[in-house]
């Protein structure tokens, strides 16, 4: 995909609904009923990433993340910014990629590196304070 820059507005508002489409999927496949989106708190990195902070009909909050990366979720018990919330996400994936690569299936263990390599970049977004200003 080409960089925000060569996007036009037309096609960087059909990324995120095609990232926010995603991410409503994702929950209702684990169960999760979603009621509506905190779009004051939720943050967008066209095309790499974006971050929804979306509440569920039972009224838990969840965090999603889509775009260029695995499609997750985690629920936090205390408000946190979106940059907190991408740095969970980092953490999560280095300790669930840890698991996997004791795992015999060498799908596993390629999933894992995945992890590892998008863990690792997440954190790069985390660590870059201008693009939290």
């Amino acid at each position: 995909m080409t960089d925000k820059q060569e996007m036009t507005q037309e096609q960087q508002q059909a990324w995120l609904r095609e990232q926010y489409l995603k991410a409503t999927k994702y929950l209702a496949n684990k169960g999760l009923v979603t009621e509506s989106v905190a779009d004051t708190e939720s943050r967008y990195l066209i095309p790499i990433m974006a971050v929804w902070k979306i509440n569920l009909l039972d009224k838990t909050k969840v965090w999603v993340i889509s775009g260029d990366l695995p499609t997750d979720h985690i629920v936090l018990e205390k408000e946190e910014p979106a940059r907190n919330v991408i740095r969970h996400f980092s953490f999560k994936w280095q300790a669930q990629a840890d698991n996997l690569l004791r795992s015999e299936d060498q799908e596993q263990v390629s999933y894992a590196k995945l992890l590892i390599t998008k863990a690792e970049g997440l954190y790069q977004l985390y660590d870059k304070d201008e693009l939290w200003k």
